[in-house]
């Protein structure tokens, strides 16, 4: 048996020797170069182009600009699986090329030419002319009456409004003797600073146009370039080949539908655009910035009689993934903590700031940042131990969603928080660091998480496989469910080998997609890629076994319930006698010349089930107060992701998740000038990202409750590690303090500011 064990990758030693070929490495020499003009302005119209002095120069094939577009075709560009019901359809609010402008960044142009030099020159030689309208860059002010309208049909720039109402809110709080705990939470806009920039190409054969891209959903884009560009979307092909990361921005077409149209007007020649750093910053997706007040009405014995949420999300100009991100997050908040009586108000209004579209996390990071925040300040605010207030407040073994259906089965937040207090000796430290002096403090803090598997039942969840049987008794195995380089492709193989009974070393998961010969899958996103595959890789290797040994029975005179498969091989099981191998089997079928035939299965399954995942980080912090400065000395993350496939690749995804947990927690923001729009540190040396060095050693420990709805075991392991990282190394500065930063991230400057209006600088 192979799932449960640690084994090497499948891509890991052609990743290592560098022989892995990334979208620049497959694209031919003789491509065209594609720039895209970005408008100097965060709100207006593009009046008039010259670009007469960029046509001019040498290498410049040709120079497109807003006005070009004559077929205006709407698009939306979230990653989320189409549907024929108009409602649930997303917002189509983009265009290739747009004259009407509405961040500082937006596309306006595109140039394109026989090589960089001449591309870039061409772009700084085109002269603009705008008519410039107000701007607003606040998710509060731009709610506001008399502010400015960024898209027609929303007033009030509110993309969406959803709320949750349980229980009697206003009757409750007049029970007698409850304490009343407010807190406004804020998360910046941060960035996926995944390490191969978006980059994709397109060309033509005959009617037909094939986009190379580095994407996680190549099924979706595909559906969306045909919407794009007004085709049929079987004239769209997708390739994706192996990916440098995505963590979520690529979960959208970004630039898949303009490369498209570049190379149609260009008679179908090889297009290749490759974004800029900078521009990636600024011109594809960020995280939502999410501002949320919680008040809670708390009962001595420390229970919630209670509680309120307003959540205010950042969409920027776009609407792309729009309001799931604050919806999710919104959803997660009456069920961490039960309660009986919650009202909730989420919001998704329209800013003229760059788009924010899906990151790792999909708004739980953001969610946990208010909610494990605020949570610390209850506990504090009652006098209690901030783990015994979780503990007596959290979500109990049995409690069923009404909604999603999905149950908590075991008692997997007091499991989890037991092997991470242990593993960090949380218990010492804690009471160590109580009541501290002087100007080098140190502190311990604690946060949990929820989180829920894949989308359903909110939106569609299907998932298919394709398995060939070799000649030589090897398989080949097929999924829309896209390696991103999370290890997805080892697990599928390990699923494989076990279903089918056949050695790891003779599975082969086609990494690469494409979707004129992958089977239909939506691609990578919601920590769906194990669970969901999982149901599609045990139907059809079921379904494939059972062929094999229909097809054995003639060449054993076995009946099939007498046979089955082991590492590799046909065996009788009354006796366990090896009959021959499935080599052997596979060659006959092939080449037999009274029963030839192609052993293969392809199977569809629509998965109608969900998986509650969830777990905690603890963080260990030492505070420099005159310097505002805090070092991260220990942190730990424990998990619930059912059985785990791969434990040494669930480590690593724990690793990854931690990471950008940390940088969201101490340093990342993405700034933007109020005066213009601008982003102000779109790169990698002013934007201040998490590396090695500012980590200490960081654990992961598991809690192995295997899901039972999952075809595994199985469940949500991908985004989870990213979602409580942020709130636990705040929660630590405040044990070592007593000051609560409840804007993150816990940098100096925002550091200081706390600690002056506390009175300790």
């Amino acid at each position: 048996m192979y799932v449960g064990k640690k084994v090497t990758r499948v891509d890991a030693y052609d990743k290592v020797i560098g022989r892995t070929r990334y979208t620049d490495d497959l694209c031919d020499k003789s491509a065209y170069i594609a720039r895209v003009l970005h408008s100097t302005i965060a709100h207006g119209r593009v009046v008039s182009m010259d670009t007469s002095e960029a046509e001019k120069i040498p290498g410049v094939v040709k120079v497109f600009t807003c006005f070009d577009v004559k077929e205006k075709h709407y698009f939306p560009t979230a990653g989320h699986p189409w549907s024929t019901d108009p409602g649930h359809q997303d917002v189509a609010d983009r265009l290739v090329l747009t004259e009407e402008v509405r961040f500082y960044g937006d596309d306006i142009g595109a140039v394109v030419a026989e090589d960089e030099v001449a591309a870039a020159q061409a772009l700084a030689a085109i002269k603009v002319e705008y008519e410039e309208y107000p701007f607003v860059l606040d998710v509060q002010e731009a709610m506001k009456e008399g502010a400015p309208q960024i898209h027609k049909d929303y007033p009030g720039n509110i993309l969406k409004h959803t709320t949750i109402r349980k229980g009697n809110y206003e009757e409750a709080i007049k029970e007698p003797g409850l304490t009343k705990v407010e807190g406004w939470y804020d998360t910046p806009t941060v960035q996926h600073c995944h390490i191969e920039n978006f980059i994709c190409y397109a060309e033509m054969e005959g009617d037909r146009i094939t986009v190379t891209a580095s994407t996680q959903i190549p099924h979706i884009v595909r559906r969306i370039v045909g919407q794009a560009l007004g085709i049929e979307w079987g004239r769209v092909r997708i390739v994706k080949p192996y990916i440098g990361g995505g963590f979520g921005n690529k979960q959208d077409a970004l630039y898949e539908p303009l490369c498209a149209w570049l190379c149609m007007q260009l008679g179908g020649h090889l297009v290749k655009l490759d974004i800029p750093r900078e521009d990636t910053f600024v011109s594809n997706r960020v995280r939502h910035a999410i501002r949320s007040h919680i008040i809670s009405w708390v009962r001595p014995d420390g229970t919630y009689a209670a509680r309120k949420l307003e959540a205010f999300s950042d969409q920027g100009a776009y609407a792309s993934h729009g309001h799931s991100i604050v919806a999710k997050g919104a959803g997660a908040f009456p069920q961490l903590y039960p309660c009986d009586n919650v009202e909730v108000d989420a919001y998704t209004v329209f800013t003229n700031k760059s788009v924010a579209g899906a990151m790792r996390g999909y708004g739980i990071p953001q969610a946990m940042w208010a909610v494990e925040s605020h949570t610390e300040d209850v506990a504090a605010r009652m006098g209690m131990d901030p783990v015994e207030f979780r503990r007596k407040n959290l979500m109990p073994v049995g409690y069923v969603d009404a909604f999603s259906r999905n149950e908590l089965y075991d008692d997997t937040f007091n499991q989890c928080l037991d092997k991470a207090m242990e593993a960090i000796d949380y218990k010492r430290k804690f009471n160590e660091y109580q009541n501290q002096t002087g100007d080098i403090r140190r502190g311990i803090g604690v946060s949990v998480f929820w989180y829920n598997t894949a989308v359903w039942p909110i939106s569609l969840e299907t998932s298919s496989c394709r398995m060939v049987l070799n000649q030589d008794g090897s398989l080949q195995v097929q999924l829309g469910e896209t390696e991103i380089g999370q290890g997805a492709d080892t697990a599928y193989t390990q699923m494989t080998a076990d279903v089918l009974g056949v050695p790891l070393r003779d599975v082969h998961v086609v990494s690469c997609q494409d979707t004129d010969v992958t089977p239909f899958g939506t691609g990578a996103y919601a920590s769906r890629q194990t669970y969901t595959a999982g149901f599609a890789i045990r139907q059809t290797a079921m379904l494939l076994k059972e062929r094999i040994l229909e097809y054995a029975r003639e060449l054993t005179r076995m009946p099939p319930y007498n046979l089955d498969i082991s590492e590799g091989n046909i065996v009788r099981t009354t006796d366990g006698r090896v009959l021959m191998t499935l080599g052997e089997l596979s060659t006959e079928a092939l080449y037999s010349l009274t029963n030839s035939r192609h052993l293969s299965a392809e199977s569809t399954s629509q998965i109608k089930s969900n998986a509650y995942s969830f777990g905690c980080t603890i963080a260990e912090v030492e505070v420099d107060i005159p310097m505002c400065k805090v070092k991260l000395l220990d942190i730990v993350n424990a998990h619930d992701a059912g059985k785990l496939i791969n434990p040494a690749l669930a480590e690593a995804q724990v690793h990854g998740g931690m990471s950008m947990g940390i940088g969201y927690g101490m340093s990342e923001r993405l700034l933007f000038d109020e005066k213009t729009g601008r982003a102000l540190n779109n790169n990698l040396l002013d934007y201040k990202l998490s590396t090695f060095m500012d980590h200490p050693r960081l654990k992961a420990v598991f809690v192995e409750n295997a899901e039972p709805t999952s075809a595994f075991g199985t469940k949500a392991l991908g985004e989870p590690p990213a979602c409580s990282v942020a709130p636990a190394i705040r929660n630590a500065v405040y044990q070592a303090t007593g000051v609560g930063v409840n804007e993150a991230p816990v940098n100096p400057h925002n550091l200081f500011r706390r600690f002056k209006e506390e009175g300790l600088i």
